[in-house]
Formats: structure tokens, sequence, C-alpha cells
């Protein structure tokens, strides 16, 4: 039944009520009326921004006109924002002058003139809705000014209440989504509808909505297809991050969505840049076991991408590998090339779409050092080098790195064949003690170079106690056990290796499960400071029980 009314008799009641997953109608009711409240909250902040609620908005926004006009006294204008609940008063005077005064104002024309004099008013009024006024209308400011010379996006924050509203609540929250908006303009298409703003996509959306703006792009025109990829990933980052912000996402969700945007990327960068060396020079072949086979091509994943633990402006760690092997390596083409080559030039193609600098930005920063050899090994190897070297030239921590590592993009078959590598180097029976001082040593290392020296701060990365211990007694464990329990060879992200740990009773389960929740709190942290532009470290008195409870697991279990 089509209705907007709710049933008054009690059978209809309950019927609605256990329709909608309540036990009964009081519980259904109580629900309700806390959505409603939140609409009700919506609608308000909405029709604030916008001036036409009633008599007295009305006249708010006259005076706001006239703040910004210039045609209010100075204590008059600071009374006006006192009143409107803002917290800085000065400083917004301050920034308003500044921005009335400045090169970008007098060089706008009559049209984006007349469409910004329509907007302040109102974002005057909006701001006046954020915790902290002052800040949320400096960082306000830096996208009005990056678009000022573009009359349409101030017409739709003109025209959409909606999107201004949202505008200042993302910028209010984090200076990065701030930067973002600032940066690219594109996304403020993306405030016009919060039901979308706050749902980030899951992988088969993803999927779709890649390939419906690739199809309008041609197939040669490379340029385009770059900017395409780079205008997809902020979209899809954005819906993340305003998730992130509004609370809506928990941390490990949010890892996900990141992890799963990559790949989405990974894989369709992978596509483009194959058939682009395939339409020139075929299809790269060899001959094995008498038989003429097509090569395989995998990208694998190390570090964050690899654990499935994705941050925000994460690089990437990869590692390139092809199957070709035997006699008679060339492509099946016209201009046939020898396949070391086309792999080469497929991988720094790879690398190029992805680190290249263009207008819309960069899709993902690349490390390649952990490849075999590092920065001075081939760009991409073969399966065969990648097992020889892991087997017999490998360091410790490189088979610590090899515990994260998963195919992220490519050739099914060659993924499989990666796999038994991986799990034949890792389940090899090692000496525990030297395992212990190798894998110790290697930490020390790390912490001496790269942790905080303040010592009235605590990084949350390589501090001692922080996430790096956590990290490290995974690995250890790892590679100290899958010989006797290859289920810790399934996993590549920390959190499930510690429940593998612990149903295995190689760690005590409340040990397990108290550094897992403690990686949880210490990346949920760094997500938090990331979105608000400043390192992975904070004040000594954070933390201090679960940093203290690490760090003594650590020396309990590596000292």
């Amino acid at each position: 039944e089509q209705t907007h009314q709710l049933p008054e008799d009690e059978i209809g009641q309950l019927r609605l009520a256990f329709s909608m997953g309540f036990a009964d109608w009081k519980l259904f009711l109580t629900a309700l009326d806390r959505h409603r409240r939140f609409v009700h909250g919506q609608f308000e902040q909405v029709f604030s921004a916008s001036g036409t609620d009633d008599q007295s908005s009305a006249r708010a926004s006259a005076d706001f006109e006239g703040l910004w006009a210039g045609t209010l006294e100075a204590g008059s204008a600071e009374r006006l924002l006192d009143d409107a609940g803002c917290d800085d008063s000065s400083e917004v005077l301050r920034l308003l002058h500044a921005f009335r005064d400045s090169s970008t104002l007098r060089g706008m024309g009559a049209r984006g003139r007349a469409r910004l004099d329509r907007l302040m008013p109102l974002l005057l009024g909006a701001i006046t809705e954020a915790p902290a006024p002052a800040q949320a209308f400096a960082r306000v400011m830096e996208v009005i000014e990056a678009i000022a010379g573009r009359s349409a996006y101030l017409a739709l924050l003109v025209e959409h209440p909606m999107a201004l509203s949202q505008l200042v609540r993302l910028c209010a929250a984090s200076p990065w989504i701030t930067d973002q908006l600032a940066h690219h303009p594109l996304l403020l298409d993306e405030l016009l509808d919060p039901r979308q703003l706050y749902a980030p996509l899951r992988r088969e959306d993803l999927e779709r909505q890649v390939a419906v703006r690739l199809a309008q792009v041609a197939e040669d025109d490379l340029e385009q297809q770059m900017d395409s990829l780079r205008h997809f990933r902020q979209t899809a980052v954005m819906r993340v991050a305003a998730a992130d912000v509004m609370g809506v996402t928990p941390l490990m969700v949010v890892s996900d969505y990141l992890t799963e945007i990559a790949e989405v990327i990974l894989n369709r960068v992978l596509e483009l840049c194959w058939q682009h060396l395939v339409s020139r020079h075929g299809i790269p072949c060899f001959r094995a076991e008498g038989q003429l086979q097509e090569a395989g091509f995998i990208v694998v994943a190390y570090g964050k991408l690899g654990g499935i633990e994705l941050s925000y402006g994460s690089d990437l760690d990869l590692v390139f590998v092809h199957n070709s092997r035997g006699s008679e390596q060339l492509t099946v083409g016209q201009k046939s090339i020898d396949n070391s080559i086309f792999f080469a030039r497929l991988g720094q193609r790879i690398i190029h779409f992805l680190n290249t600098l263009t207008p819309a930005g960069v899709l993902y920063e690349v490390d390649m050092r952990l490849r075999p050899s590092g920065a001075s090994g081939l760009l991409v190897t073969s399966l065969e080098a990648l097992a020889d070297y892991q087997e017999h030239e490998a360091w410790t921590w490189e088979h610590q790195a090899l515990v994260r590592a998963r195919v992220v993009a490519g050739d099914p078959s060659l993924n499989k064949a990666f796999a038994e590598v991986r799990r034949r180097v890792l389940e090899r029976e090692r000496d525990p003690v030297a395992l212990k001082t190798e894998v110790r040593e290697m930490r020390e290392r790390m912490r001496k170079e790269l942790a905080e020296r303040d010592p009235a701060r605590f990084d949350l990365k390589q501090g001692v106690g922080g996430i790096a211990d956590i990290e490290f007694m995974v690995q250890y464990h790892v590679l100290r056990f899958a010989h006797d329990h290859p289920k810790l060879l399934v996993w590549s992200d920390n959190i499930r290796l510690l429940e593998v740990l612990a149903a295995a009773d190689l760690l005590a389960p409340d040990d397990a499960g108290f550094l897992a929740d403690a990686y949880r709190a210490y990346r949920a942290r760094v997500h938090q400071l990331t979105l608000q532009e400043q390192p992975a470290v904070v004040a000594l008195h954070e933390f201090t029980d679960l940093r203290e409870r690490v760090a003594t697991l650590w020396r309990s279990t590596m000292e």
C-alpha cells in the first residue's frame, strides 16, 4: 500500500513493525522518530543555509548580504557573527576582507561576480552551523578561491543548498577532503546527493562505473583514459572519506573500500596497457613441454595493498611477474618482439599510467623496490627467477614482506603458480633462534631510522608498542610456524592471521584478541590523522595501556 499514513489499528501497527524487523510497535516507533529527527535536522540545516525558511532567517540573510557587501560597520559585523554562534568572528572578518580585496575577485567576470554575491551570504549563514565556524570558513574559502573563476560551480552551490550544506560539513570535518575538493572541483557534483555521497561503492558497482566511464573514451586516447581513471578514483575515494569522517563506515570497511578501488583500477590499467601492446606486437607466446603457450602476467601487491589495509594517500608496493620460459619467446604479430621487451614495456606503461602527473593529478604513487634485487633488479621478473631469488638469495625481511603479498591483477593460472611459490618459500622450516634474531634486528633498525625522535610523542607506526611491532610479531609467527600450520598461508592481512594464530594455539587467544584490537585502534587513529593532514604521531599519554601491553608482548615473544 503506497501511503504516507501510519496505521492506527493495533494489527496494522504490528504488521508494519514486524515487516520492518521490530518486535513491537513501540520499538519501531522509537526508531522511526530517531530517523524523523535526523531528516528534520537536515532540512533545517539546508533551509537555514538558503535563508528561506522564515522571517528571522530572511532578516539574517539580509544582514549577511550587508556583511559581504561591506556595508556593515565593524562592530555590527562582529556582533552579527557572534550572535549567529561564530567562535572567532574577527578571524572570519579578516578572511572575508582579504578575499574581497584579492586579485582573484578583481579578475572575475560580471556573471561570476553576480553568482558569488549570491553565494557568500548563504555561506556565511551556513558556516555558523559548523562545530568550529571560523575554521570551517577558512577551509571552505580554499575551495571558493579555487572555483572563483569557474562560475558554473558557484551556481551549483547557490542553486543547491544541500550541496553547500555538505561542502561546509565536509570541510569542517577534514582539511584532507578540503584539499581534494579545492584541487579537483569536479568532486563538487558529488555533494548534490548525500544518499550517494555517504554510500561508497563496492567492487561490482565500481567495475560497472569504471567501464561506463572508459566506454566514452577512444581506445587510443591515452591522456583521456588516464584522466578518466583519475576522476573515477577521486570520486570513489571521496565517498569513502565522507562516510568515514561522518562515522558511517567502520575502520576495517574503510580499508576494504580503498583496497577494492585500487584493485579495480589496477585491473583496468593492466587491461588497457595489455591491449595497447598486443595491438602493436601480438600476444607474447613461448614453447615449453613441446607446446606453444600464451605467456601470462600478474601484478603482485605487497605492503598495505597486499594486506588489505590501504589508507588515504597510500602508495602501492607492486611487483610485476610473467611466466614466459623455454624457447621461441616472441610475440605473435606483425611487429613481433622478444617477450622480455614486451613485458618490460608493459611494466613501464603501467607505471606511467599510474605515476604520471596530469591535470587530474596522480592515480597512485608506485613503489617497486620489493622486486628481486630491489631498485637494481629488472622491472618485470619471470616466475622462475622470482622463485629462485626467494629460495636462495632473499633476506628474512623479504620473506616477512612475502607474508603480505598477494596477486591483485592478471592471469589466473599464473596467480595460482605464484601462490605455490609463496607457499613453498614461507612454509620452509627455520631455525627459531636465528629467525627471532633476524626479525628483531630488522625491527630495531627500522625504529632507529624511521621513528619519531620527540620523547614526548608516540609514533603510531614505528614507536615502541606501535603498529610495526604488531606486524613484525605476526610475521615472525607465520615464518616460525607455517611449516606445520599451512592455514597461516591463506591470508595476508594481520587481523585474520591473528585469528588463525589464536585458533592454532600459537598465540594465547587473549593476547591475539588484544593485538587485533590494538591494531584496529592504532589504524583508526592513523586514518583520522591522515584526514586531518597530520602525521601518525600523537601525544605520549594517548594509548598508554595499549602501548605498554604491546611492548610487553614484544619482549616476551622476541627477546
